[in-house]
């Protein structure tokens, strides 16, 4: 039974290529282990992109290999770069917009503080955003104001409880 092919990931392909370009003598299992990915994964990446003319392959000795990109691997390089940046300012202007307007309605509410449950890049934006609103952070654990919930790139607000929502 074959192994299934792995589908093309943009950012593992962008590594890959930065990699190569970095370290072109290098051996596949390095590779791997840089990227965090199997070894399978790098053969796969390595002979389709040989077909496709972005990058020649050429043997050192036994397990090391040489890997230069061609002006179109370093074109695909770029076009790879270009649409993460692009992806990652879309998120970023999409989580700003959202936090923004989650954060006034807590505002609008009566709330200067708020909690962030969630750690990452997300987090770090919803940091930023209530600088920029004046709304202050404070530690996990208080229930008087409202959390911030980081739930993937979903920001979800969660109010405190009240004698008015069913707190005692």
């Amino acid at each position: 039974m074959d192994t299934p092919e792995p589908s093309a990931n943009p950012a593992n392909e962008l590594e890959l290529l930065e990699a190569l370009e970095k370290s072109p003598e290098t051996t596949q299992a390095d590779l791997a282990a840089q990227l965090g990915v199997a070894v399978g994964t790098v053969n796969w990446y390595l002979k389709r992109w040989s077909k496709k003319g972005y990058v020649k392959i050429s043997r050192i000795n036994r397990w090391k290999w040489s890997y230069l990109l061609t002006p179109e691997g370093m074109a695909r390089k770029a076009r790879l770069a270009s649409e993460y940046v692009e992806a990652s300012l879309t998120l970023y202007r999409r989580t700003r917009t959202e936090a923004k307007r989650v954060l006034s309605e807590a505002r609008a509410a009566g709330y200067n503080q708020v909690m962030i449950a969630g750690n990452g890049e997300i987090a770090e934006i919803c940091r930023l955003t209530c600088l920029e609103l004046g709304v202050q952070i404070v530690e996990p654990h208080s229930s008087v104001v409202p959390t911030l919930h980081i739930d993937g790139t979903r920001l979800v607000l969660v109010w405190p409880p009240t004698p008015e929502n069913g707190a005692t």
